[in-house]
């Protein structure tokens, strides 16, 4: 295959498999995404969706989350990891979200990654999920499967999502960051890994990738 073939293999085999989607993290509007992916930094989408109705059951908006403390923030989300962090991160955007925004979440990657804690990666899901703007955020799933697939030379997470926004069409960049998400935990891991059953890294995999896996059999 050559590289415009294994794309749109991809590209079928996920639709087949996740014809539909949905957002991994529970939220209810802008605000609440935004501060579910700061929090699922370094954490799991799992572990996430089972604080944050904690925390939104006392604060689902940036006027209510700045009448906690600090410190109350930290207590309650302390299970997800880095709280010192994101505890003032999600106070600190909360504040500059009343103060800039009038309590609403700009639709604009330059505002969102102007915020406390919030880097690109977290703005890319959040113009995406929330907004519906063309983003391809890279986690680690589709970093570490990019480069399996030999789709790009995987250096570093910038240039692995240069290259995704390259080769994949734009309309697609929304559901497929998703796809590509789901398919990485369900069928090609980084540990407990079984290539028999990852029929794209299988089929269109890094040679490199796939040798390595047979000699640590």
């Amino acid at each position: 295959m050559n590289k415009k073939q294994k794309v749109q293999f991809v590209i079928d085999t996920l639709n087949e498999i996740y014809p539909e989607v949905p957002i991994p993290l529970d939220h209810k509007d802008p605000y609440t995404l935004l501060i579910a992916v700061l929090m699922s930094a370094q954490s799991t989408d799992v572990k996430v969706n089972q604080i944050t109705p904690l925390l939104f059951e006392l604060a689902d908006t940036p006027y209510k989350m700045v009448k906690l403390s600090i410190e109350e923030i930290r207590d309650i989300i302390k299970p997800v990891g880095l709280s010192p962090m994101k505890s003032k991160g999600i106070h600190g955007l909360s504040e500059i979200l009343i103060e800039k925004y009038n309590g609403e979440v700009p639709q604009s990657f330059e505002a969102l990654e102007a915020l406390p804690a919030v880097g690109h990666k977290t703005a890319s899901v959040v113009m995406s999920q929330a907004f519906g703007v063309p983003a391809f955020p890279v986690d680690t799933h589709i970093h570490r499967l990019m480069y399996r697939w030999n789709l790009t030379n995987g250096k570093n997470v910038a240039q692995t999502e240069k290259d995704a926004k390259r080769l994949f069409p734009k309309d697609l960049w929304n559901k497929l960051h998703l796809q590509i998400i789901f398919y990485g935990r369900q069928y090609s891991p980084a540990r407990a890994w079984n290539l028999d059953k990852d029929i794209i890294t299988a089929t269109i995999g890094r040679k490199s990738v796939i040798d390595s896996y047979y000699k640590k059999k």
